[in-house]
């Protein structure tokens, strides 16, 4: 076992994102999320905590999918965003996979994005694996920023012309239309 999972295995439930702790009575204590990775064309469905124990194996294949796909650099995620993304989930009632468009991202990749972009931030939190973007599908992007606004677990920003919400486990803050 490599040293990020074992430091993820000693993990425990009692991990989790701020505003999400007022749902924490509700949440369980085994958690799962899927993805679909709109660049790659993976998928996964993967328990990554199983009765408040977190499962080493689940969360190895969510970081698998969650990598840099440009460079192929796999990062441990932060189980806070995990759980955010669990809430979220929920939240939405849905069961359907995140269509994921951005997770961890190498400092190299942020670089490269950022000197085209100015929407790409120099010192963004994908490079720690605090950050992500994605979409779920059968739910309005509106309706998903909102409800992830509602969690008060860091930033949310809506980018309505390219179809996805931005959620980060930093300051509370938001953006976008």
């Amino acid at each position: 076992m490599t040293g990020a999972a074992a430091g993820a295995a000693a993990l425990t439930a009692g991990l989790l994102v701020p505003g999400v702790a007022s749902a924490a009575t509700s949440m369980p204590a085994t958690r799962s999320l899927a993805f679909r990775s709109l660049h790659t064309g993976e998928e996964v469905a993967a328990t990554y905590l199983r009765d408040g124990v977190v499962e080493a194996e689940g969360l190895q294949r969510l970081n698998h999918v969650l990598r840099d796909w440009r460079s192929g650099e796999v990062w441990q995620m932060d189980r806070k965003l995990l759980d955010l993304l669990f809430a979220l989930r929920r939240s939405m009632d849905s069961d359907q996979p995140f269509e994921l468009i951005s997770a961890y991202r190498s400092p190299k990749t942020n670089a490269k994005l950022a000197s085209k972009s100015n929407g790409v931030a120099r010192r963004s939190l994908h490079m720690r694996g605090m950050a992500i973007d994605v979409r779920l599908p059968e739910r309005d992007l509106k309706a998903l920023h909102q409800a992830a606004l509602a969690l008060q677990g860091g930033g949310v920003g809506l980018y309505t012309k390219s179809g996805f919400i931005h959620l980060d486990t930093g300051r509370v803050r938001r953006w976008g239309a």
